[in-house]
């Protein structure tokens, strides 16, 4: 038996708990505005949707297509969501042999494993392979995070690539116009010779994609084995001196000036913040400010009482004095013993007989033939 309403509309079909409401221009996933405000990623939120662990204003949502002007009244695993925070970059120094992901199956080392303590939920902007090193961004927001991977943004990407070949500069310079590799088309790089040392050489690359190896790829279609790669250049953000391994902030108003305009390249080097700003050092106890001491002024010693020394007695009874003219002394000696008290005056030699000099009773000199 059919049932017949009167006077009112026939009841249309049900509509599913916490299904998507009519968009307005402020609405958002919700599953990206947990992403933005660094609960997890879009995928993991999806994950926790499923498992029931978030709800809004006590209720469970069942999709993450469900759309809200914001996150109040969401609550994960029970625990209120605080609304997203204003976007942060990072530089990040990867080094060779890390990979670019959360966790890896294989159990290999990943970004996540070294970078250093203290920073927020970043995800990565792009990637880079595994043997890749050089800068790699960090980002705690997904709509700058999708701003800088686009390829319609038009921002750059410069990489340095060492390689065994022979290549020459015309060869790189046909890269501007773009090559197509295995039915993979790959955009416009300005590519150029940097030096080359022996069998190896050094290259810079400009591109505006980032597709899966393209810089390997595309020197490998020239002939070209890569040994190293390092990326230099994001955009206006450098790598700069930053040592392997380290984190660097990029400044809010550097942020700002790149969303206005994704292709500058003037922003002030470096762009980032110090590395104190990312690990946190525990303040030092502020230490009493000492007052210079004064210089202690020590008693002058008293002079050493000087003994005076007695005079040594010789053989024959007489005291061994000595003046300061010891030559006089001993004419006076002299004088003494041989009984000649002449008024000469003290230290004058006596002369001999010949009239030359000498001492008194000295042979005379022998006459020359």
């Amino acid at each position: 038996m059919t049932k017949r309403y009167i006077g009112a509309a026939m009841p249309g079909p049900k509509t599913p708990a916490n299904a998507p409401a009519a968009k307005n221009s402020d609405d958002q996933r919700i599953a990206k505005m947990l992403a933005r405000a660094g609960v997890a990623s879009r995928r993991e939120i999806e994950r926790m949707i499923a498992e029931g662990r978030i709800a809004l204003n006590g209720v469970v949502i069942e999709t993450p297509a469900t759309l809200l002007p914001s996150l109040d009244g969401v609550t994960v695993d029970g625990n209120p969501v605080q609304a997203a925070e204003a976007a942060r970059l990072f530089l990040y120094h990867k080094p060779a042999g890390l990979l670019v992901t959360e966790r890896d199956p294989h159990g290999r080392p990943t970004i996540y494993d070294r970078l250093p303590k203290g920073l927020p939920r970043v995800v990565p902007v792009g990637r880079l392979d595994l043997n890749t090193e050089g800068l790699l961004l960090l980002t705690t927001d997904g709509g700058l995070k999708r701003q800088l991977e686009l390829p319609a943004t038009g921002v750059e990407r410069a990489y340095r690539a060492r390689a065994y070949g022979n290549v020459t500069q015309a060869q790189l310079e046909e890269l501007i116009e773009g090559v197509e590799i295995d039915g993979v088309r790959y955009g416009s790089i300005d590519a150029n010779m940097e030096r080359r040392t022996g069998a190896n050489v050094w290259i810079e690359l400009v591109l505006t994609e980032g597709k899966n190896r393209e810089v390997r790829r595309v020197l490998e279609y020239l002939g070209l084995q890569v040994s190293r790669l390092i990326r230099t250049r994001y955009g206006p953000f450098v790598l700069g001196d930053l040592p392997p391994g380290t984190v660097g902030e990029v400044r809010g108003h550097d942020i700002d000036s790149f969303r206005a305009n994704p292709t500058r390249k003037d922003l002030p080097q470096p762009a980032r913040k110090r590395e104190h700003a990312i690990r946190p050092v525990a303040p030092r106890a502020a230490t009493p400010r000492r007052e210079p001491e004064r210089p202690s002024v020590r008693p002058a010693k008293p002079a050493r009482p000087v003994k005076a020394k007695e005079p040594r007695q010789r053989a024959d009874g007489t005291l061994a004095v000595r003046s300061t003219g010891a030559r006089a002394d001993r004419a006076r000696s002299h004088r003494a013993t041989s009984g000649d008290a002449s008024a000469r005056p003290a230290g004058r030699p006596t002369r001999g007989p010949a009239g030359g000099r000498g001492k008194p009773g000295a042979r005379p000199p022998r006459s020359r033939k």
